[in-house]
């Protein structure tokens, strides 16, 4: 194992932000996260909040945190045919991921009781 990073997020915090209109989508996601959240209806909120905390997760485990010179929108969640996140990144973090020896970024998401909450494994 080459790095861990865990997030935990409050729903209703995204929820709020997502009530304000598109831009805080366009600035934290990706245009393939976007069309997923678009089409999650009621979950739509714990969906975003999962991926937010993933996207965190990724850059604590690389060490680099917000202030890293990643983007939160570099780092992507994608889903598997059986709903399976997975990372999906652009070349800056893929470039990171490099540079840290992992080869892989693993990440595992949840929510219950209000929160989303995410872990990310680099090997």
């Amino acid at each position: 194992m080459i790095g861990l990073g865990i997030d935990l997020c409050q729903i209703s915090r995204i929820e709020a932000a997502l009530a304000k209109g598109d831009g805080f989508l366009r600035r934290y996601y990706t245009e393939p996260e976007q069309a997923y959240l678009a089409e999650r209806g009621a979950a739509r909120a714990q969906s975003a909040a999962a991926m937010f905390a993933a996207k965190e997760a990724f850059l604590k485990a690389l060490g680099v945190g917000l202030s890293g010179g990643i983007a939160m929108a570099d780092v992507g969640v994608v889903h598997d045919a059986l709903g399976c996140p997975h990372y999906a990144l652009a070349p800056k973090a893929q470039a990171a991921l490099d540079a840290s020896g992992a080869s892989l970024a693993h990440v595992s998401l949840t929510h219950d009781a209000g929160v989303a909450a995410a872990v990310c494994i680099l090997a």
